[in-house]
């Protein structure tokens, strides 16, 4: 499948019913999918692997991941209209992928006790809690030997302090993640944020 393929493929996905603030529940863009997904596939960790969607969401990389070749993909997401959402959405695509309800700051689910080849996310940015992005850094190195996620732009300081001797940072692409108008405190109809894609792999 080609990028673009993807891309529209990804477009066609519903988004959240009923967001929520204190989750910071925002649609992961179509295009900023499928760059994170494409160039995960071309560096071989998404063709063949056993992939997993922290904070999945509405299923936006999870699915990406199906269409691309991966042999099997789990979902984990604490919102369970969020799974459903997700689950609607991969039976538009006819994407094979397991959504588990879990809450991540708690503890991992006993279905990640095997961990993954590789994990795929979009964390909280922190933005109406402080840290709200460490539990998932957290769970996807135990899991996980390859971790790409979308963090806010001038993020890379913090998650390289944070993983040190645990993962390093080995790549990084830039990109843009346009908010629509959501909850009551958005001023602007829409407000793109600068972000960055990072490949991290597991150094122990």
């Amino acid at each position: 499948m080609k990028l673009k393929t993807l891309e529209m493929e990804l477009q066609r996905l519903g988004g959240f019913v009923k967001p929520r603030t204190s989750l910071e529940q925002y649609q992961t863009p179509a295009p900023l999918a499928a760059r994170l997904l494409y160039h995960a596939l071309m560096k071989e960790d998404i063709e063949g692997k056993v992939v997993c969607d922290l904070g999945s969401g509405t299923g936006v990389l999870a699915i990406g991941a199906y269409l691309l070749g991966a042999e099997s993909v789990i979902g984990i997401e604490i919102d369970r209209e969020a799974i459903r959402a997700a689950e609607e959405n991969a039976a538009l695509l006819d994407a094979e992928v397991t959504f588990i309800a879990a809450d991540i700051r708690k503890g991992l689910p006993i279905e990640l006790a095997a961990g993954c080849d590789t994990v795929v996310m979009n964390p909280p940015f922190g933005a109406q809690k402080a840290h709200a992005d460490r539990p998932f850094i957290d769970g996807a190195i135990t899991i996980a030997p390859v971790i790409y996620g979308i963090f806010n732009a001038g993020s890379i300081p913090f998650i390289r302090a944070y993983t040190d001797k645990r993962a390093t940072i080995d790549e990084q692409i830039g990109g843009a993640l346009p908010i629509k108008r959501t909850f009551s405190f958005h001023t602007r109809d829409i407000q793109e944020i600068r972000v960055e894609i990072l490949r991290l792999t597991r150094t122990r």
